[in-house]
């Protein structure tokens, strides 16, 4: 009995978690994400959304002319403790690096921001396979977040 409390006791602690779609991160070469994500949010997508906006501010001169492509997608929560409920993607080629992930868990949207040569990726994944949305933060800082399919069998 004596041999079997420690092993009892070691399997009542609190195992931190890995990411329930961890699998589908990359190698972790910088050893960044060495510890379990303080949060995560996991999302499969249902349904998705499409805006090619043309935006003019006449007030300014010259008149600059922008034009935006965003993508919403929404979904259901995976994980247990995830609020996620859409995501905005925006594709801007405008900067010379893309604004990091964020997510608002008061509006429980996270919003990512792809090159727009992503764009077609993007859409191709999502009207031929079950897409999940996956946002990791850790408490070092890092912060990952991707687009999905689960593992697919090739024909």
């Amino acid at each position: 009995m004596r041999a079997i409390l420690p092993l009892l006791l070691f399997l009542a602690l609190p195992v931190a978690a890995a990411p329930m779609h961890g699998q589908f991160l990359p190698p972790d070469e910088l050893a960044v994400r060495q510890d379990a994500p303080e949060s995560q949010q996991l999302l499969q997508v249902t349904s998705y959304s499409v805006v090619v906006g043309n935006q003019r501010q006449s007030s300014q001169q010259p008149l600059p002319i922008t034009s935006s492509l965003t993508m919403r997608l929404k979904g259901k929560p995976l994980n247990q403790g995830a609020s996620i409920s859409q995501v905005v993607i925006s594709f801007d080629g405008e900067g010379k690096s893309l604004r990091k992930p964020a997510y608002d868990s008061t509006t429980r949207t996270l919003t990512l921001n792809y090159a727009p040569a992503q764009y077609q990726v993007i859409l191709d994944l999502l009207r031929n396979d079950i897409v999940y949305v996956q946002f990791l933060s850790y408490a070092n800082g890092h912060i990952w977040a991707d687009l999905h399919t689960g593992t697919l069998r090739t024909r």
